[in-house]
């Protein structure tokens, strides 16, 4: 169909190497199917797509569980802001140099200010590769409601808006007008 753009949005591990020996060989084997195949196949679209979260540190036998020692969202993943820009870099480098729009970023916490914070340093990161000459077309936060999550249920919370599930009352939450104003302000 003319004018019709095409492309498909990757969700982005950051993978990341112990630094024990066989565990670069490993993070190859690991993130070649899971992640950079899909980069990679990217080369030529029109766009493409990044959703990043957190980060899996690798080490020889595979995929290592996420440290004791670090701050986790609801989910379990480690707050990992940084992941926002590896992605996107990942995508922009493996694709070959074809646009990239963030379909997804964000972290499950009942802290909004930890929301905040998260998101701040996503974008931060996201700015530094636009300064870097990556062609970022787009960011969309996860999500605008608390909803339901397919393996979770209700526990974790996504959304810049929480509902109380009995009422279906909607109430912003402060990183709603956080994020508002950065958009408002085109800025940080």
């Amino acid at each position: 169909m003319p004018g019709v753009k095409a492309g498909w949005t990757i969700a982005t591990q950051a993978f990341h190497s112990t630094g024990e020996p066989g565990a670069d060989e490993m993070l190859a084997e690991y993130g070649d199917p899971r992640d950079h195949w899909y980069l990679d196949q990217s080369a030529g679209d029109d766009f493409v797509g990044v959703q990043a979260y957190t980060r899996t540190f690798i080490g020889p036998e595979g995929p290592l569980p996420v440290s004791s020692d670090v701050e986790t969202t609801l989910t379990g993943w480690e707050f990992f802001p940084e992941a926002l820009e590896l992605g996107v870099r990942s995508a922009w480098e493996r694709s070959g140099g074809v646009p990239v729009l963030v379909t997804e970023n964000g972290i499950a916490t009942s802290d909004d200010t930890r929301r905040i914070a998260y998101t701040q340093g996503a974008l931060e990161g996201l700015h530094r590769a636009i300064s870097d000459g990556i062609d970022v077309r787009a960011y969309q936060h996860w999500s605008a409601l608390d909803n339901y999550e397919w393996a979770s249920g209700f526990a974790p919370t996504f959304g810049l808006i929480g509902f109380d599930r009995e009422t279906f009352v909607r109430t912003p939450k402060p990183s709603l007008a956080w994020l508002g104003e950065v958009a408002r302000r085109n800025a940080l």
